[in-house]
């Protein structure tokens, strides 16, 4: 039996090939397979947030897809092959670990400062011109809010202390109810992201990862909601029928039971 990796790898230049491929396979390029590529990055988490081994193999399976497609589809256009894309960052994480793969000696607690140096190095010399270059545009608003905040920290502009961003929240929902009244779409959109940019920021002072934080919610609200929907279907009733008075009563209940 060949290889399983040049096995997949055969796969896709078959599906690739101009005679006998598949041809909606032919028909993709960089841009069209970007969406597919960051949703099965989405349902590996999603895997791993429910703890279904099975589906993580599966699901890994799929996103391991979307890097050879992407390594397929460059090789065909000259500019790299999959075994490119292997020997850099096999590189980039033996650079990144001096300690380990070099003759750097150092303690954990100073590994994670020299993890962001080496980064910043690389950025550096890959030619970026901000401490803000290289904070993908793709990545989920909250995520790269955090990110953005994070390297403006690393050059010093930051609260010192959580004081800071917590005034912030109230002038910023200060304005966002001034904007609110005025009716002006684009100045509402303008001061409802100043708000939740600070809402990031003051949860980033206090070591809270916003995007877990909102996910746990996501997950509490969807949880107690179902319970709502069959508490109301045992009484035989329809939960969308009920006034908000019943509704909240229901959501008393579902609480209560949790605690």
């Amino acid at each position: 039996m060949s290889d399983p990796m040049e096995h997949l790898l055969n796969v896709m230049a078959t599906l690739r090939d101009p005679v006998r491929g598949c041809d909606w396979d032919r028909a993709q390029d960089f841009a069209s397979i970007a969406p597919y590529t960051i949703e099965e990055a989405y349902e590996v988490a999603d895997a791993i947030a429910r703890n279904d081994i099975d589906a993580l193999r599966d699901e890994l399976g799929d996103l391991l897809l979307q890097v050879v497609f992407h390594g397929r589809i460059a090789e065909e256009a000259g500019h790299f092959s999959f075994a490119d894309i292997a020997r850099s960052i096999s590189k980039k994480l033996e650079s990144r670990h001096p300690h380990i793969f070099g003759d750097v000696q150092s303690t954990s607690e100073h590994q994670s400062d020299r993890w962001e140096r080496l980064k910043a190095a690389e950025r550096s010399a890959a030619g970026a011109d901000s401490a803000l270059s290289g904070v993908a545009l793709a990545l989920p608003a909250l995520v790269r809010a955090e990110k953005l905040q994070k390297r403006a920290a690393r050059v010093g502009f930051d609260w010192p202390d959580p004081a800071g961003p917590s005034a912030k929240i109230a002038e910023e929902l200060a304005e966002f109810v001034e904007a609110a009244q005025t009716g002006d779409r684009q100045n509402i959109l303008e001061e409802a992201g100043d708000l939740l940019f600070a809402v990031v920021n003051f949860l980033r002072k206090h070591q809270v990862a916003p995007e877990d934080a909102l996910r746990a919610a996501n997950a509490k609200f969807e949880r107690r909601f179902r319970a709502m929907e069959q508490l109301a279907a045992q009484h035989g009733d329809d939960f969308a029928t009920l006034s908000l008075d019943q509704q909240e009563e229901l959501w008393s209940q579902v609480k209560l039971s949790e605690s």
